[in-house]
């Protein structure tokens, strides 16, 4: 059965739903929505309401592994199908289908669209969340799930391009059903819950604050022995699947149930939305990583381990690593999750104080004699609170969000340095410093003594002057890792089609997750390019970076950022290296004979570029002779460029 839009659709409007099987009523009545391949395309289209869709969307979507020559006139065919359907409406009988640059554009209503209703619903309920309204947030919540039917589009997911819109949907029913759950525990309904919390579990059985919101909701019900049962079948399902332990928080909770009679809910455990988490998307085809993510949440999840550099060269996911486990372990840290570039978008490094300023913001840190987004007085730096600042000219001023722009020269004051320590100390947060250039620019932002909060450092270099800290060294993936990759982006079907053309392309990209990427989105664009073609361009030295661009993504760009944060000498040595390093990693005979020195200079230079990241250094203890030292492919290619340039 399809419920009705909260407010009346125009007489004669067609409602449709996507939150579980694909259908559409007209005043009352179900329409037919046609054969499966126009049911596709109206589901891709509806999917993305009000968006332009592209033709190779659609066409991907319905033919996954082999589109036929006549695609594009089928793809009319439905489309048209699709006008008939929704009719036409608004000033001058303007169509609902158009077609331009962009693709095919679908214009709809909240009231003719479920999705866009329980967006609208499930905004307003969290408005209400935050006001403290916690009835009125209950209800409007509530209000955005009776609008789910089920798994979204539960009737089309055997095509892959329907079937990841319909997980990106589910997923965002599931965080409203447990903001919903959190508050219905929170006013002392928890009971309400319990029969949706356990179906969902079922069919979701890592997603943690589900379990976390079950526990609560039995306990709150006097359930304590089912509550218990579900951590215990939690860590043993962890265990043995991933070879991981509950988070903290959860596990805190469970000894507190052990302990206690009735209770509404931990105030910390299991909140997905942590007050002031400030994490962009997690990202959407992370692969491979294994065994670093489990060491890095082992990390993380420990209580003497406070501070960790996640260091490997330009591309090699680094950011996305960080990213992943921060996102899982939102119930290890109920004070926030915080993210902040430690560089400008050119390239060039942010101050300490410009970076602490930020977090100041983010944090709500109170700083001696300031206060936050206060312009400060004669002296000070607007909007950064106890920093002092000084004009040096010479760039573009003013200042933007609350950060000063280039061309201020900043320093920490003391009182603000020793106010973020305090902070530290008293809020168990997660902080993620992404792309770090150096020490100076963090070493007075980390935690100075074993506090419950943790910093997680991404950089290319293994910033050997920040101690103690743990170190996890990122190098290029597994062809297999390198190969998943590339089917999420291109499709299984199109993977199969030339294996071995599919292992040239990742292995001409040197296995960095940011070049499979890149070759990745431009064969899902050039959907008529052999795998094999594109194969010999990456093969050409010449070619091979002008063809890892994706719109505004570029892999050389990427490089050029690296090379310029190499001193002068390392860039010269690296470019002399380059040449040998390409042939299948370097040998230190081979880096003496390269930078024409002895072995005792060979050893500075070759140690000097590993503490950059510019070159992998071995990951056992081998001696310097027998050590096969390696410069990623495109570094390689990159490095022997700016020398080529230079000698002209």
């Amino acid at each position: 059965m399809i419920r009705p839009p909260a407010r009346p659709a125009p007489a004669g409007a067609v409602y449709f739903s996507l939150l579980g099987p694909l259908t559409a009523v007209r005043d009352g009545r179900p329409l037919p929505l046609g054969p499966r391949k126009q049911r596709i395309v109206l589901a891709t289209l509806l999917s993305r309401p009000n968006t332009p869709v592209s033709v190779d969307v659609l066409t991907d979507a319905v033919w996954p592994d082999d589109p036929p020559r006549t695609a594009r006139k089928n793809l009319q065919v439905y489309v048209s199908a699709a006008r008939a359907l929704l009719g036409s409406t608004g000033a001058g009988d303007r169509e609902r289908v158009v077609h331009g640059c962009g693709g095919y554009r679908l214009t709809i209503d909240e009231c003719e669209l479920d999705t866009l209703r329980f967006r609208s619903l499930a905004r307003a309920g969290r408005s209400a969340g935050e006001r403290g309204d916690l009835r009125a947030a209950a209800r409007l919540l509530r209000e955005a799930l009776d609008l789910w039917e089920g798994p979204p589009l539960n009737d089309l997911r055997d095509s892959s391009g329907v079937a990841e819109e319909a997980e990106r949907l589910e997923a965002r029913c599931l965080t409203v059903y447990e903001d919903w759950a959190e508050i219905e525990t929170e006013l002392g309904r928890g009971a309400a819950a319990v029969d949706g919390l356990r179906d969902l579990v079922e069919r979701h059985p890592l997603r943690e604050r589900l379990r976390v919101a079950w526990m609560n909701s039995l306990h709150q019900a006097g359930r304590q022995a089912e509550a218990l049962a579900v951590y215990d079948d939690y860590r043993q399902l962890l265990a043995r699947e991933l070879g991981l332990e509950p988070s903290p928080a959860m596990a805190a909770l469970y000894k507190a149930m052990l302990g206690r009679g009735r209770t509404h809910r931990s105030p910390t455990a299991g909140r997905e939305s942590a007050r002031g988490t400030t994490l962009p998307a997690a990202p959407r085809h992370f692969t491979g990583r294994r065994e670093e993510l489990r060491e890095l949440l082992g990390l993380l999840g420990a209580t003497d381990e406070r501070v960790v550099v996640v260091s490997g060269p330009a591309g090699s996911g680094k950011s996305a690593l960080a990213l992943r486990a921060a996102h899982l372990l939102g119930d290890s840290f109920p004070d926030g999750r915080f993210h902040v570039g430690v560089r400008r978008e050119d390239g060039s490094a942010r101050t300490p104080a410009e970076v602490l300023g930020e977090l100041a913001r983010l944090c709500g840190v109170r700083v001696p004699g300031s206060v936050p987004g206060v312009t400060s007085g004669t002296g000070g730096v607007p909007g950064v609170p106890g920093v002092t600042g000084v004009t040096t000219g010479g760039g573009p001023g003013g200042v933007a969000g609350g950060v000063p722009a280039v061309g201020v020269a900043v320093a920490v004051s003391q009182g603000a340095e020793e106010a973020w320590q305090e902070w530290l100390s008293l809020h168990r947060a997660l902080i993620v410093l992404d792309d770090v250039p150096d020490e100076a620019s963090v070493r007075g932002l980390l935690p100075r003594s074993s506090g419950p909060s943790s910093v997680v450092l991404t950089a290319r270099g293994q910033l050997p002057g920040l101690a103690p800290v743990h170190r996890i060294a990122l190098a290029a993936l597994a062809d297999t890792e390198a190969l998943e990759l590339l089917g999420k982006l291109i499709g299984a079907g199109r993977l199969r089609t030339d294996p071995a053309a599919a292992l040239r392309i990742v292995r001409a990209c040197g296995a960095l997750p940011l070049a499979v990427w890149v070759s990745g989105m431009r064969l899902a664009v050039l959907r008529h390019l052999p795998l094999a073609e594109f194969a010999d361009r990456l093969d050409d030295p010449a070619a091979a970076l002008d063809e890892l661009v994706a719109g505004d993504v570029s892999v050389r760009r990427r490089m050029a950022s690296g090379w310029q944060d190499l001193a002068a000498d390392d860039r010269q040595a690296l470019g002399r290296l380059a040449g040998p390093a390409q042939e299948g990693g370097i040998t230190l005979d081979g880096a003496m004979e390269a930078l024409g020195c002895g072995e005792r200079g060979a050893i500075r230079t070759v140690e000097s570029l590993i503490d950059a990241g510019a070159v992998t250094s071995p990951t056992g203890e081998v001696t310097a002779h027998a050590a096969l030292y390696e410069v990623p492919r495109l570094l390689c290619l990159y490095a022997r460029e700016r020398v080529g340039a230079a000698v002209e």
